[in-house]
C-alpha cells in the first residue's frame, strides 16, 4: 500500500497586518534616541521661594528660547533655600558657566517701572544670563531680583562714592543734559562706615560722554532761584522727583579728552 507523503504545512508569511506595528516601534525608538541625544545638562539651583515655580511646566528661557524645564521644587536641608533642579536642552549646555546669572521673570511694578506683564498668562519662567567664563558648573544661586543690566547691554558701568544715598534708590535714572542716559544698578555701604559707593550703569553711545573731567551729583528735588529776570524753576523730571537721580556733566574742552576705564 502506498503510503502518501506527509502534508507540508504552509509557511507562514508576514502579514500586513505586523507592519504598521513594526514602523510605529521603529519610530518610537527613533524618537527616543533623539530625546536622549538633544538631552543636556542638569543643573541646580537656589533661590528664597518658589513663588510662581511649577514642577514640569516652569521653562527656563534666555533670549525668549527655550533651554529646559523644572523638574523638581524642594526645600534645602537647613529649610532656608527652595530648591530646584532643571533639566536643559543641549544647545544651553555652553551657557551653563561660571558667573551665569538665573532670576524668575514675574510681574513687577519697581520703581515705576512695569515688567514681566507677559507672565500673567504663560506663568512665571527662569531666566539666564551667560558667564563670560569657560569653567562649566552645574549649581547656581538664583538673584532675588530682576538685573537692571545683562552682559549683552552695550553701555559703562561707573563706581561713584557719596557721602549718603540721599533719596536714590535702584532704578533711579542718570541724566546727562536733561536725557535719561542711564540707571542706578546698586549701592552699599563701604567698609569704613564713611560713605556709600552707588554703581550706576551708562547705556551706549552715551558712556563716551563720561570722561575723566566730568563730575556727577544728585539730581532729586527742585532748584529755585530768584533774581532781576524773575523766578525760573529747575528739576531734571517729575521721575527724578519721586524716585531720586543722578545727573552728570562733562566741560566741553573735555569731550575728547580720555574716557575713564
Amino acid at each position: 500500500v502506498d503510503i502518501p507523503p506527509p502534508a507540508r504545512k504552509p509557511a507562514r508569511r508576514l502579514t500586513w497586518i505586523w507592519v504598521v506595528p513594526l514602523i510605529a516601534l521603529l519610530i518610537g525608538v527613533l524618537l527616543a534616541a533623539q530625546a536622549i541625544l538633544a538631552q543636556g545638562p542638569e543643573i541646580t539651583l537656589t533661590f528664597a521661594q518658589a513663588e510662581g515655580l511649577e514642577v514640569n511646566k516652569t521653562r527656563i528661557k534666555y533670549k525668549d528660547v527655550d533651554l529646559g524645564i523644572v523638574k523638581s521644587i524642594s526645600l534645602s536641608d537647613d529649610h532656608r533655600l527652595v530648591v530646584v533642579t532643571a533639566r536643559l536642552d543641549k544647545q544651553a549646555e555652553s551657557l551653563m558657566v561660571d558667573g551665569s546669572r538665573f532670576w524668575v521673570v514675574r510681574p513687577r511694578v519697581a520703581a515705576g517701572n512695569i515688567s514681566g506683564l507677559g507672565t500673567l498668562l504663560s506663568g512665571a519662567y527662569i531666566a539666564v544670563d551667560p558667564g563670560t567664563s569657560t569653567e562649566k558648573r552645574r549649581e547656581f544661586r538664583g538673584l532675588d531680583e530682576v538685573p537692571l543690566v545683562t552682559s549683552d547691554t552695550p553701555g559703562k558701568p561707573f563706581l561713584l562714592v557719596a557721602q549718603d544715598l540721599g533719596s536714590l534708590d535702584i532704578s533711579s535714572p542718570v541724566y546727562f543734559r536733561r536725557i535719561q542716559v542711564g540707571r542706578v544698578v546698586s549701592y552699599a555701604m563701604r567698609e569704613d562706615g564713611k560713605g556709600v559707593d552707588v554703581r550706576v550703569f551708562i547705556d551706549a553711545p552715551y558712556d563716551k560722554f563720561v570722561v575723566a573731567g566730568s563730575r556727577f551729583w544728585h539730581a532729586s528735588g527742585i532748584d529755585f532761584s530768584f533774581d532781576a529776570n524773575g523766578a525760573s524753576l529747575n528739576t531734571q523730571s517729575l521721575v527724578s522727583l519721586a524716585l531720586g537721580g543722578v545727573a552728570f556733566s562733562t566741560p566741553e574742552t573735555a569731550l575728547n579728552g580720555e574716557e575713564v576705564p
